[in-house]
C-alpha cells in the first residue's frame, strides 16, 4: 500500500487521469445498466393488459395505454404500429421496422462507444505512463551508477511505473466485459421486439376480422321438396 500512495503522490500527472477515466466508466456503466432496465419490458405481464385494452377500447384505447408507458416496446414500437394499423399489416410492418432501426437501436447503444472506448484507452494511457516513468528511472540509476553511488534505490521507481499499467488493466478488463454483456443484451432486445411486433400484427388482425356467423338451422319438422314429392315440371 505504501508504494501505491508513493505512486499516487510522486506520479500525480499519470495516475490522476488514470482514476479519472475509471471513476467515468464507473458512472456510464452504472447509466446504462439503469436505462436497460427502464427499457425492459415483461412481455408475459404486458401483452395480456394490452389484449384487453384492445378488445374492449379498440386501437384507440389500446393507444393511450401504450403511451403512458415508460418501457420502451409499449411506449416507442407499439404506437409506431398502431398509428398505421388502418393502412394494413404491411404499414404497420414498414413503420415499426423503421422506428426499430431509425429511433430504438441508436438509443440502445447509447454510451456503449465511450465504454469501449475508455477500456481501449485506459491500457494505452497506462503503458505511456510506465514508458516514461521507467525512461526516467533509468536515466536516474545511469547517473547514480556514474557516481558511484547504490543504484537499488533507484531500481524501486522501477515497481511504481508498473502501477499505470496496472491500473489501466484493471479499468479496461471489467469494460470490456460489461461492453460484451450490453452488446449480448441489445441482441435479445431486438429479438424481443421483433416477437412483439408479430404478436401485435396477429391481435390487430384478429381484433379487426368480422365475428363468425352462426350457421342457420333449418326447423326439425321442415320437409325438403324430395320429401314432399314436388319437382319441378
Amino acid at each position: 500500500m505504501r508504494a501505491f500512495f508513493k505512486f499516487i503522490t510522486d506520479d500525480w500527472w499519470i495516475s490522476l487521469p488514470m482514476f479519472l477515466m475509471s471513476l467515468s466508466a464507473i458512472f456510464l456503466v452504472i447509466w446504462r445498466i439503469l436505462l436497460n432496465m427502464n427499457a425492459n419490458t415483461q412481455l408475459n405481464v404486458f401483452l395480456p393488459q394490452f389484449q384487453e385494452k384492445l378488445d374492449k377500447e379498440g386501437v384507440e384505447g389500446a393507444l393511450k395505454f401504450c403511451r403512458s408507458r415508460t418501457d420502451i416496446i409499449p411506449s416507442r414500437l407499439f404506437p409506431a404500429g398502431l398509428d398505421v394499423s388502418k393502412q394494413g399489416l404491411a404499414a404497420m410492418r414498414r413503420s415499426m421496422a423503421n422506428v426499430v432501426e431509425l429511433e430504438i437501436m441508436p438509443d440502445l447503444n447509447f454510451l456503449l462507444p465511450p465504454i469501449l472506448g475508455i477500456a481501449k484507452v485506459a491500457t494505452m494511457v497506462g503503458l505511456f505512463g510506465t514508458v516514461i516513468s521507467m525512461i526516467g528511472t533509468f536515466e536516474a540509476i545511469g547517473k547514480a551508477v556514474e557516481q558511484g553511488e547504490s543504484a537499488a534505490k533507484q531500481s524501486e521507481k522501477i515497481g511504481l511505473a508498473l502501477f499505470a499499467t496496472a491500473i489501466g488493466l484493471i479499468t479496461a478488463i471489467p469494460l470490456v466485459f460489461a461492453h460484451v454483456l450490453f452488446k449480448a443484451w441489445i441482441a435479445q432486445f431486438e429479438v424481443n421486439m421483433k416477437s412483439a411486433a408479430q404478436k401485435l400484427m396477429v391481435m390487430v388482425q384478429s381484433a379487426k376480422a368480422p365475428p363468425a356467423k352462426p350457421a342457420e338451422k333449418k326447423p326439425a319438422g321442415a320437409a325438403t321438396p324430395a320429401a314432399t314429392g314436388i319437382t319441378k315440371q
